[in-house]
């Protein structure tokens, strides 16, 4: 994780002189996943995994009948938080740094920090949330009393409001003040990147994190 900070920090910096306002990109569309195909992704896969894909689409339409969105960040929060064992990419994929998209974290049933991030952050929008209101958000964490290179969920029930923060090592979803121990870098969604969780824009995500272009285009053809 912390080769990959350094690495998307250097891809950021050339365009943070840029700065521009994104409130144009408030948008209301949530991205919906294709449960047919998701369904038949998952079916060439172990039963296990298949059971875990389907309990994650259940969890899904569950959330998006509940009418304050506080309440489906809770369910989605709960769900991976307690279904995913934390492990590190080495240990799961033998590499330093891999992004999983959500049928690969359940189908090992472990993953890091951007793994839950990423699987919070898709089904929510299944459940109704516009992908505005959510940024994925690296952040700088002190844990276990030393600095280490973390990713959380921010949702945003407002442009201007308080994010509240979605985080697999704090299970409680809180706003953001109430958690002093994340200093945030930069974060970023499928329609914009930004320094810090503001508004000052860092260009678009889909250029300047390749890591994140190639997530996105591998769940989808998943079915997400």
């Amino acid at each position: 994780m912390p080769r990959f900070v350094t690495r998307a920090l250097n891809q950021v910096r050339p365009a943070l002189a840029v700065l521009a306002c994104v409130a144009g990109l408030w948008s209301t569309v949530a991205w919906a996943w294709d449960k047919d195909k998701l369904t038949e992704t998952a079916s060439r896969y172990p039963v296990k995994t298949q059971a875990a894909v389907k309990a994650m689409i259940q969890m899904a339409e569950r959330a998006a009948t509940l009418p304050d969105e506080r309440d489906r960040l809770a369910v989605v929060n709960d769900f991976f938080n307690k279904r995913v064992a934390f492990k590190d990419d080495m240990e799961v994929w033998g590499q330093i740094d891999y992004w999983a998209t959500p049928l690969e974290m359940l189908d090992k049933g472990a993953g890091d920090c951007e793994d839950y991030a990423i699987g919070k952050y898709m089904s929510l929008q299944a459940a109704g949330v516009p992908q505005a209101k959510l940024r994925m958000v690296y952040v700088r964490a002190q844990f276990q009393g030393r600095p280490q290179a973390h990713m959380v969920l921010a949702y945003y029930a407002q442009p201007e409001s308080e994010p509240l923060i979605l985080d697999n090592i704090n299970p409680e979803v809180r706003p953001a003040s109430q958690r002093p121990d994340l200093t945030p870098v930069f974060s970023f969604n499928g329609e914009g990147l930004w320094t810090g969780v503001g508004a000052t824009s860092a260009g678009n995500p889909l250029v300047r994190l390749s890591v994140w272009r190639d997530l996105l285009a591998k769940a989808k053809a998943e079915g997400f």
